[in-house]
């Protein structure tokens, strides 16, 4: 009746993973409790759980990518006190759960922190940025994120119903073939990367469709700010790459589920077709992450230089340049696959002339800080820290762009080095940047800037002591996912590493800090005003936190930095007229989402347990929700003219005096 599952799924003879468990269950059933103690059910139910609102999918979007960096925080420290104790020794994590943890802990970091804090973040800020009350499809927003919370909720329950994939963040065949894998683990990483991967491609599809089809008036291309074409960007990738990954885990499914043979080499197929086919979408969705943490490093200096945004088409330029060139660059993830001397010279030129566009852009920040009026606020710190630490993981790739240099490097832990130089230093940088920076907006209050500047230097430092260590051990001949070793050469440098660990740690603590500092503060960090920058693009227009329809009146654009202007403008005019407001149509809230992701588990856990049954009441129980959707008649609601008028007018007076001054800071 449930298939493969018993009760021996429950790893009872491993005390860490089973203590892991039970803390987070208590923790997860504590907050159940007290959510239902307090009477705040109804209201979550109602306003977040259920909303289609784009900017509460946004906070849920970052909240889940901020959650998720606690546990792939927590896998990362394993491995570094494990290699730290491992010389000669087995350490203290068997060979089989140390090769999970590698596996969950990149599987996690890409899926489930980068990805959702990104897509946040473009949610929350984009319609707003555009002048426009939401996203193209506001019910299917919130299905693609409670798909992706569906994939995020299927790796943690592998912590204690049977086993992750030992893999590596990628699952290669053969070994990921059922002959080498018989386990459940490879089939957990499947089916939460097929569910999350489904409400990803939503997301590409939605923010595609907003920035090219609902823009306020005078919005043109070559008007929108950068993250606005940095989401642009970002999100054709994911329509054009997510496609690729949804149909290479389609085939291993079929390998493993049915006796397929599309990456058996010994039936006819061809396990170099995955790796071919995994990195065409695998260094594309590098770029997906990466280029909205460079429009929010753009909208980030421009804002605290005082200046707009220098060679703003330049920029635009660079952006759609990187676009199209990173699907022309995956083959040097495998250089020494034997493809030849010509393809490899062809992949690695192509690799070289990608970084020309990223240079572009790094001297245009560099431009428009220079005689600017620059504040140090923690967002432009991390700006600041982005620059120096990107430019260093770029030259390294470059380095091993060249094929007779990757044949020494590849697969070594100089690649973990490079790999996380990108990844930390651009686009986790960018999120903390932009997570600091749009936070008054999403939340109506600043967050305090003492634990913020902290914990900026904690995470540069302790990103310098740990991984530059790496680089050496690199160079050292160290490989990845080694569970101990028995080089002395090697120690010292994997201590050095343990030791930056520690220092990220400490600034991870300072983070929560900051954030319980700042709410149990809140009232004394207010944003009265709607813009606590003096910012220049149009979220900063409306109050803080906005009003459910955004903007009362939708905003005229005459030009780029478009809030700037109007600012300028009424210090030169005087207050405008006050508009003739109008009823505001809005969709209502819709459990579409919710309900969906939980057929959506019950599907996913049923496939990897192959409990045939659970897979057809799930499949059932999702198509009638898509059924009652489809069927419903009453699927927006209007605000009337005067509810919009009496908020309206509430934003407008508590900015009277700083649009007066506007340009004053």
């Amino acid at each position: 009746m449930f298939g493969k599952l018993s009760w021996s799924a429950i790893p009872f003879d491993q005390p860490i993973p089973l203590a892991t468990g039970a803390v987070v269950l208590v923790a997860i059933v504590a907050v159940l409790l007290w959510v239902v103690v307090r009477g705040h059910l109804p209201y979550l139910w109602r306003e977040w759980i259920t909303s289609v609102d784009h900017k509460r999918i946004g906070v849920m979007y970052t909240l889940l990518a901020c959650l998720m960096l606690l546990r792939g925080f927590a896998d990362a420290i394993m491995m570094r006190a494990q290699l730290t104790m491992a010389y000669r020794s087995d350490g203290f994590l068997p060979p089989e759960h140390y090769n999970q943890i590698f596996s969950a802990h990149g599987t996690i970091m890409i899926f489930f922190v980068a990805m959702p804090f990104v897509i946040g973040l473009m949610n929350l800020v984009v319609p707003l940025q555009l002048g426009i009350r939401d996203v193209a499809f506001p019910t299917l927003n919130s299905v693609g994120f409670w798909l992706t919370a569906t994939g995020a909720l299927l790796v943690n329950i592998s912590l204690v119903v049977g086993e992750f994939a030992r893999t590596g963040w990628l699952p290669y065949p053969p070994l990921s073939e059922l002959t080498y894998s018989p386990g459940v683990g490879v089939d957990y990483y499947l089916w939460s990367l097929q569910i999350s991967g489904v409400g990803t491609l939503v997301a590409g599809i939605n923010l595609v469709t907003t920035v090219l089809k609902i823009r306020t008036r005078g919005m043109t291309y070559m008007r929108m700010p950068m993250f606005c074409w940095t989401t642009l960007a970002s999100n054709l990738l994911i329509v054009a790459a997510f496609p690729i990954l949804t149909a290479t885990l389609a085939m291993l499914i079929l390998d493993r589920y049915l006796g397929f043979h599309f990456f058996t080499n010994e039936a006819g197929g061809n396990m170099m077709m995955f790796m071919n086919l995994i990195w065409a979408w695998g260094h594309p969705e590098v770029y997906i992450l990466v280029l909205p943490a460079f429009g929010i490093f753009s909208e980030v200096v421009s804002t605290f230089s005082g200046k707009p945004l220098f060679g703003y088409r330049s920029m635009v330029l660079a952006t759609m340049s990187i676009c199209v060139i990173s699907f022309m660059v995956w083959l040097h993830h495998f250089f020494t696959m034997g493809a030849g001397p010509n393809v490899n010279a062809i992949f690695g030129i192509a690799s070289m002339i990608i970084a020309v566009p990223t240079g572009v852009k790094i001297y245009n920040w560099l431009f428009t800080m220079f005689a600017g009026r620059i504040r140090f606020t923690t967002p432009m710190m991390w700006s600041i820290g982005f620059m120096v630490t990107f430019i260093i993981g770029g030259l390294t790739g470059v380095l091993v762009a060249v094929p007779p240099a990757d044949f020494l490097l590849h697969n070594s832990l100089f690649l973990v080095a490079h790999f996380h130089n990108v990844i930390i230093g651009g686009v986790l940088f960018g999120a903390f940047a932009g997570y600091t920076y749009w936070f008054p907006k999403a939340f109506g209050f600043r967050l305090q800037e003492g634990y913020g500047k902290a914990a900026f230097w904690l995470w540069l430092i302790g990103f310098y002591v740990a991984f530059m260590p790496l680089y050496a051990v690199g160079f050292l001949g160290m490989t990845r996912r080694m569970q101990h070793y028995d080089v002395a050469e090697w120690r010292p440098w994997l201590m050095v590493a343990g030791v930056g660990a520690v220092i990220i740690l400490a600034g991870i603590i300072c983070q929560i800090m900051q954030l319980v500092v700042s709410i149990r503060n809140r009232e004394a960090l207010r944003d009265v005003t709607g813009d606590p920058w003096d910012g220049r693009s149009l979220e900063w227009a409306v109050s803080s936190p906005p009003p459910v329809f955004n903007f009362a009146v939708m905003p005229d654009v005459a030009g780029e930095d478009a809030y700037w202007a109007m600012k300028r403008r009424t210090k030169d005019e005087g207050v405008a007229k006050e508009p003739n407001y109008m009823p505001i149509e809005l969709p209502r809230n819709s459990p579409t989402g919710f309900v969906c992701a939980f057929f959506a588990t019950v599907m996913g856990f049923a496939m990897i347990w192959h409990i045939w049954w659970m897979v057809a009441a799930g499949f059932v129980g999702a198509f009638a929700t898509f059924v009652v959707f489809a069927w419903r008649d009453h699927d927006e609601y209007e605000i009337p003219a005067r509810e919009v008028a009496r908020i309206d007018r509430a934003n407008r007076a508590a900015r009277h005096d700083l649009v007066t001054a506007a340009g004053r800071m």
